[in-house]
């Protein structure tokens, strides 16, 4: 049974091999694109993607300029491969809209774990769609929509940083680990990598404004919400 059409772009021929080889035995329908330009011409091809994959250094049009394109139009999920590990180069691309970042190498494992949950995320979200509000401090987030406001004012958040933010208000008052976080936002097993929730973070905390400060750092555990003073 097919579990949904997925694109991988890289110029390397042999990743692109080895995602689709294991991405093909769980039921995902692989396309593959070798530059960016191959990317946007499948891209607009195919409109029943269920997700890409992204490397970020291609010849003719790299990860960021295909992911800023594709964000003009669409929220489909992206995950983006980088040899760049820096914490500038995460906060680019979680700034354009990306969706979750695997460093390589990786572990064709842990790729297929992320596909997977990213993927049924999505799918409980378009399920979801009950019109469920929640407001705190002057946030008002409204899960059917998918928006989220800041005192009246509409702010634009990536897929993950609303299901944090989502997260963090259902459990306010609450500390919670990175481990807690990373298997309730990201719904996949804790493998070490801190730095993508604390990226996270404080990309939310930014274009939240001054209420950035409701989400307080628990030093050496995790984060709360807390909109008291």
């Amino acid at each position: 049974m097919e579990q949904g059409k997925i694109l991988v772009v890289d110029d390397e021929s042999r990743i692109r091999k080895l995602v689709r080889d294991f991405l093909t035995r769980e039921g995902y329908s692989i396309y593959e694109a070798g530059d960016g330009e191959e990317a946007m011409q499948i891209y607009h091809q195919q409109h029943d993607l269920s997700l890409i994959i992204l490397d970020v250094m291609m010849p003719k049009m790299d990860g960021y300029e295909v992911l800023q394109k594709i964000r003009e139009t669409s929220q489909i999920p992206i995950i983006m491969l980088t040899a760049k590990t820096s914490e500038e180069d995460e906060l680019n691309g979680f700034n354009l809209g990306v969706d979750e970042y695997i460093a390589k190498p990786f572990s064709p494992k842990i790729l297929v774990a992320r596909v997977n949950a990213v993927i049924r995320r999505g799918a409980m979200d378009n399920a979801s769609g009950n019109g469920e509000v929640m407001e705190a401090g002057g946030i008002r987030v409204d899960i059917g929509a998918h928006t989220a406001a800041v005192d009246g004012k509409e702010i634009f958040l990536s897929v993950k940083e609303f299901e944090l933010l989502s997260y963090f208000i259902q459990n306010q008052g609450i500390a919670l680990s990175r481990e807690t976080i990373l298997n309730n936002v990201w719904n996949y097993d804790y493998f070490g990598d801190a730095r993508t929730i604390d990226t996270h973070v404080k990309k939310l905390r930014s274009k939240l404004g001054s209420k950035g400060d409701y989400i307080k750092t628990i030093w050496g555990m995790g984060y709360k919400f807390d909109t008291s003073l």
